[in-house]
């Protein structure tokens, strides 16, 4: 059962090709073990052939392990396919190999004569080696012979006992450094310790402290401050973590100034120290081991080192050789100079479900002593089971959300609990105690006897003959172990039971006790938080097998914190159907820059990304000179990086510039020193202004050659007493965003200015429609090698017609990563990282190659792989807790194709992003045969997105809405056109003559009027109102044929039809009262003979017409019709008042008169009478009426102003502004007047018709509505300008 023990009795000293840097003699020490040399007969195969087994090789003295080899045995069918290794110093608590963060499985050999050598990608530094085979032939049984190569290894030692310490004095009194680097390696048990310290008597300090199992590193460059803990220049740094595990580690730092870089064991921080001090100023002598002398100004309470130091380095002098020598500068406090070892044997617990350790007892004492250690990253666990003698029932011992929980059990008596602790589960060394007397039992935990925990029980309590330790058996039978909770993950040491210790190593030979998946004499634990996956701040925790990340309020989702909630553009967000308003845009995904929130401006044509800064209005300037400059720095709330990334990704950005000026030079020009000038990216200073071009110092105004003086090359270099400006757009993209602006010349009498930045504003996603089209199975585009070892994303769009067809590849030389359609449903995401190739398939219930745009999103992490493609559920697949998890790729990156050339993509690829970078197709395309940049027909996928019969129009990088036949506007056809009627308003939209028209009509003529017969009415309005009756619309003929929409007095809704043969036709839709103050949608549709009416989405009514002629139409109108025409006596009464409230987004086949009457009332056939104001019927249902016709333009969040506008007003003088707000104060009043007095006059008018007509129109429809429509149109005078 077990391995054989293999002590090395002679070495042969060989150079090798594994010889390192780090063995200056390069000489190699051969470990012949017995019986098990390479190359000769024999070899070792232990008696039964089991992953318990395991080769252990002495080395005889601590050597530095570079490379190892393996053969199989002589002649057999007996070799090992797959190892690992542990070692150790003193042959006690073995240490595994890891290598990339895991423990190490070697690739052994694949016939017995055939010799595998392996170098170490890290060294190790051991006497004692161990093989554990884990795999062997399958015909076969382990067997094996090795090499081990290395050299010889010296180093100096110190053992600190915890009350010992070595004190390094200087030659001076004070030690001043700038730069220092300290180096060491240390062992210890101890989670805590000083391991080295030095202060000055002015507040310098340097401490490197274990805290908790963590090295934390004190330091304080700060002058005249003693208080070490409250100074403003304390740097405090911790690193690592488990670092009292018995087992080497190395520290290094180095102090360059400010500059410190911290590196423990394989992880480094590099930080900066706080205070205004470069230098380090250190009294007297530096204390290794602890703080001898407690008390000192300014020393804080720290406990010693406990443990072995070697190789300790301070500014290249070696302390512990110095004290070896006992030379006069070190004084040595009880320091020995080789390192105790103790003989403490830990336990691993590996299974969540099968590992368990047995121990016998002493039945029947009277009483019951257990004591052990334990460290678990899990919260739940069971520690310990025992049955109780006498029937004294049977108690428990486990951890439940980080508390440790003591139960007894009795079936004839209530149970008894006590709980102690929190967070026990922090993977830091925990001791439990656990004694009972009679009817007494007490529970310690961590040694604190002050707030150990007791409890009484009715029988007394007598100690079983079993002890269940981690779990319990699968055969409950034989071993009535109960575990109510799940198995314990984690390590034990020192356990005692009847205050006698257990020798774990007897378990592990068999001879006590029984055990069950454990790992004896070794701890197991690993930080799996150390280094830190969460990406972009996620919050780290774990468990024994895995980590977990926190994401809240960090921006991303994900198993690791990878991917952004956000989108990477405005473009994104309009691709979504969103818009305008402020978003947050992430520009380089899931790269290192932060979100930043954007005004996103969706307009139909260009979609305009807007940053804002922190001086947007107009900033006066006075009293300014060469030799005290005004400067202003402008802060836009981000970082340049997040801003370089914004103005990089887009097609085109600018910035207005502004210069308000009188009697104050800008460019000094034509030939002298700037006045003014402006700072832009990478802090550079620029002499032109908006307008002009990099490198020429003019204004607009000189480029265009138009300046007010044309001597000059801006206006404000005329140096003139009136007010001018040079305003003009920067635009030139590695210049912005401006950062800065100083201005010079406001210091002379008379001398002012004021200047304007407006905000970054950036359109055109280089990104987002970059596509290539690959025409041959052959064509393909290459790229860099894809750099992802820990985590990868791969986003793009792609449309193909193909059966089959690998998008993207790229390989190393075993791993490799892959993403193809592999049959017209489904898409394969394959990678390779060392532990045999995982592939995510999705498969869509529809084909995938349908010529439309499909979405494919795939990432790979420490946690998971995962495939999304469209909206279809997301393929996940988790990643093992174990094993290589670094992608190591080599090649160049294939899109389209393949290294191979086979199974290539034909189709169109497109937004292709990797890590949140964005790979030009475009511009690789040029270059490639067989590709071609661009592809078309994205209205085929994205048509839909064009709303109430607007048109998807094609375009290089995507597509627009063209609105013009729709009621609609906006980027998707989707933002209502409304305004607001009063009493007498109205709105006629006149058609073209079908022929010229005549008084006398001729019968021949007749026929022209057949051919302008109007096969069918589609119709579509919203409306808000609450008076009736109301004439909503209203469509006449050449034939006096006409179309009426009205509300009846009792607010039911009439469609009537007046036709030259069927006569006069009434629907009525009598289903509610509509003239209710809410939004109501109607639709009309004729279709030859067949007609629909459709209110609120709800069908309303269908009918047959026997035969309908409606033809030659004449006009539509909207509201009260104004022509002398001779109307029926129900649409004559609704005419009478017009319409009173909000029309919507009306509509007549392809014709929107209410949008033409408030967008092209110069060019459209449209006549409006009355007042018309535009407003938003959508807001007057959700906001007070009185404010409904204040409307929000979302098109400048800014208040931009125009900028023709001089804008004097703003930088007059004081009497000036002073006027201006007499101004404003007068106008005001004008307006309150005048709407105090419209108010007055309707409310007297309308109390005047409701006693006149009190029986024709319901009290309750006409009060307060009416006199608010008529106080918002007094308002609307007033506002005018705004709206119109």
């Amino acid at each position: 059962m077990f391995a054989l023990l293999a002590e090395l009795r002679e070495a042969q000293w060989e150079k090798l090709q594994f010889c390192p840097e780090s063995c200056s003699q390069c000489s190699f020490a051969v470990a012949r073990i017995l019986a098990a040399i390479l190359t000769s007969t024999g070899g070792w195969s232990p008696l039964e052939s089991n992953e318990q087994q395991w080769l252990q090789v002495d080395l005889g003295d601590r050597v530095e392990i570079v490379a190892v080899a393996t053969q199989g045995r002589y002649g057999s069918s007996d070799w090992v396919t797959g190892y690992a290794l542990m070692f150790s110093d003193t042959g006690r608590n073995w240490k595994q190999y890891r290598q990339d963060d895991a423990v190490w499985v070697f690739t052994g050999n694949s016939n017995a004569d055939s010799v595998v050598h392996h170098k170490l990608l890290h060294s190790m530094k051991a006497r004692f080696l161990r093989f554990i085979p884990l795999k062997w032939n399958v015909g076969g049984r382990i067997g094996l012979r090795v090499e081990v190569f290395g050299c010889s290894y010296k180093s100096d030692i110190a053992d600190f006992d915890g009350r010992s310490s070595l004190l390094y004095r200087f030659n001076q009194k004070l030690m001043s450094t700038f730069k220092d680097v300290v180096s060491l390696k240390f062992k210890s048990m101890q989670g805590d310790g000083v391991l080295f310290h030095g202060e000055g008597q002015r507040g310098d300090y340097i401490t490197l402290e274990l805290q908790k199992g963590k090295l934390s590193l004190h330091l304080n460059l700060g002058k005249g401050d003693s208080n070490l803990h409250f100074s403003n220049s304390h740097t405090s740094v911790t690193l690592g973590s488990l670092l009292d595990d018995q087992h080497w580690h190395s520290v290094l730092i180095e102090r360059f100034n400010k500059q410190v870089n911290f590196t423990v064991d394989k992880h480094t921080q590099h930080f900066r120290t706080k205070g205004d001090s470069d230098h380090l100023d250190i009294d007297y002598e530096l204390s290794f081991g602890g703080i001898p002398v407690p008390g000192k100004p300014g020393t804080f309470q720290r406990k010693n080192f406990h443990g072995c130091v070697e190789n300790l380095y301070y500014n290249g002098v070696n302390i512990i050789d110095l004290a070896k020598r006992r030379k006069p500068q070190i004084y040595t406090g009880n320091v020995t100079f080789s390192c105790s070892e103790p003989q403490i044997v830990p336990i691993t617990f590996v299974s969540a479900s099968r590992s368990y350790l047995l121990l016998p007892g002493t039945a029947q004492i009277d009483g019951l002593s257990v004591s052990f250690q334990f460290r678990t990253w899990n919260k739940d666990g069971l520690l310990l089971f025992t049955e109780l003698s006498e029937n004294s029932g049977h108690l428990l011992v486990y951890l439940h959300g980080g508390r440790l929980m003591l139960l007894i059990q009795k079936e004839t008596e209530n149970p008894v609990e006590i709980s102690e602790g929190t967070n026990l589960h922090d993977g830091l060394w925990h001791s439990v105690n656990i004694n009972a007397r009679r009817h007494r039992i007490t529970l310690t935990l961590d040694s604190d006897a002050a707030t150990a925990s007791h409890a009484t029980t009715v029988s007394r309590i007598y100690s079983g003959n079993s002890y269940y330790f981690g779990g319990c058996p699968d055969n409950f039978t034989d071993s009535q172990c109960l575990n109510p909770i799940t198995a314990f993950q984690g390590c034990m040491r020192l356990i005692f039971i009847d205050n006698q210790p257990k020798d774990l190593i007897l378990v592990q030979q068999g001879s006590l006790g029984n055990f069950s998946d454990l790992h004896i004499d070794l701890c197991g634990i690993k930080d799996r938080c150390l280094p830190d996956y969460c990406e972009h701040g996620g919050k780290c925790s774990q468990s024994w097998s895995t980590f977990y990340c926190d994401c809240n309020n960090t921006g991303y989702v994900g198993a690791t914190c990878h991917n952004s909630v956000y989108e990477q553009s405005c473009e994104a967000y309009r691709h979504q159907g969103r818009t305008s308003g402020f978003f947050y845009i992430d520009s380089d995904g899931s790269g290192p820059l932060g979100p930043l929130r954007v005004f996103c401006n969706i307009t139909e044509d260009k979609i305009w990304t807007e940053v804002q800064h922190n001086s947007t209005g107009l900033t006066r300037v006075q009293g300014a000179g060469p030799e005290k400059p005004y400067t202003m720095s402008l802060n836009y709330s981000s970082s340049a990086e997040q801003l370089e990334a914004v103005i990089n990704s887009a097609e085109y950005c600018e910035q207005e510039a502004a210069y308000y000026c009188r009697k104050s030079r800008l460019l000094n020009t034509p030939n002298g020193v700037p006045f003014a000038w402006w700072v832009g990216r990478a802090n550079e200073k620029h002499l032109y202004w908006g307008g002009s071009l990099p490198g020429i110092q003019q204004c607009a105004c000189g480029l265009e050659e138009s300046c007010l003086d044309m001597r000059y090359f801006c206006n404000c270099d005329a140096d003139r007493e009136e007010w001018t400006n040079d305003t003009g757009l920067l635009a030139f993209k590695d210049h912005l965003p401006v950062t800065q602006i100083v201005i010079t010349d406001t210091n002379r009498s008379n001398s002012e200015a004021a200047w304007k930045i407006g905000p970054l504003r950036c359109h055109g996603d280089r990104q987002f429609w970059n596509a290539a089209s690959f025409n041959t199975e052959a064509s393909y585009l290459h790229f860099p090698t894809l750099h992802a070892e820990v985590s990868a994303d791969i986003s793009f769009f792609f449309k193909t017609t193909a059966l089959s067809g690998v998008f993207l590849e790229n390989l190393g030389i075993k791993d490799f990563i892959r993403i193809e359609i592999s049959s017209p449903k489904e898409i394969t995401f394959s990678i390779e990282v060392g532990n045999g190739p995982t592939e995510a398939t999705v498969q869509s219930p529809t084909a995938l190659n349908d010529n439309q745009w499909h979405y494919v999103r795939a990432e790979r992490n420490l946690k998971q792989t995962s495939l999304q493609v469209d909206n279809l559920p997301k393929k996940v697949l988790e990643a093992p807790a174990e094993g290589h998890f670094r992608l190591q790729l080599n090649s160049q990156l294939f899109v389209g194709g393949t290294a191979s050339r086979q199974k290539g993509f034909l189709g169109c690829i497109r937004s292709l992003h990797l890590n949140g970078q964005k790979l030009d197709l475009e511009e690789r395309a040029k270059m490639t045969p067989g590709v071609k940049p661009g592809c078309p027909g994205h209205c085929s996928s994205y048509g839909n997105l064009c709303h109430n019969g607007g048109k998807c129009v094609e375009k290089y990088n995507g597509y627009f809405c063209d609105c013009t036949n729709s009621a609609y506007e906006g980027p998707f056809c989707k933002e209502e056109v409304s305004a607001l009627f009063e009493a007498g308003t109205s709105v006629t939209y006149t058609f073209q003559e079908p022929y010229p028209v005549t008084k006398n009509a001729s019968t021949s003529s007749s026929a022209i009027y057949v051919d302008a017969v109007v096969a069918k009415e589609n119709i579509a309005l919203s409306f808000l109102t609450a008076h009736t009756p109301s004439l909503l619309l209203y469509i006449n003929t050449y034939f006096h044929e006409y179309l009426a929409v009205i509300l009846s007095k009792n607010g039911s809704l009439q469609v009537r039809y007046k036709l030259s043969k069927d006569g006069l036709l009434i629907f009525t839709i009598d289903s509610g009262n509509f003239a209710n103050r809410e939004l109501h949608r109607v639709k009309i549709n004729r279709e030859g003979r067949e007609l629909v009416i459709q209110v609120d989405q709800v069908l309303k009514l269908k009918h047959n017409f026997s035969e309908i002629d409606f033809k030659a139409i004449k006009s539509l109108t909207l509201g009260k019709v104004t022509d002398s025409l001779s109307l029926d006596p129900e649409v004559s009464k609704a005419n009478a008042y017009g319409f009173t409230g909000c029309l919507s987004s009306v509509q007549y086949n392809h014709i929107s008169p209410l949008k033409a009457a408030l967008r092209h009332p110069s060019v459209a056939p449209v006549t409006v009478q009355g007042s018309l104001t535009e407003s938003s019927c959508a807001s007057m249902m959700e906001a007070d009426v009185n404010t409904a016709t204040t409307t929000y333009s979302s098109s400048d969040p800014f208040g931009k102003t125009d900028e023709r506008e001089p804008l004097t007003n703003a930088v007059r003088s004081d009497s000036a502004v002073i006027g201006g707000v007499i101004a404003v104060v007068i106008f005001i009043i004008f307006c309150i007047i005048a709407i105090m007095s419209r108010f007055l006059y309707q409310h007297k008018q309308a109390h005047r018709n409701s006693q006149k007509k009190e029986k024709e129109y319901p009290e309750n429809l006409e009060s307060s509505f009416k006199a608010d429509i008529d106080l918002q149109n007094t308002v609307s005078e007033c506002k005018r300008e705004y709206f119109i």
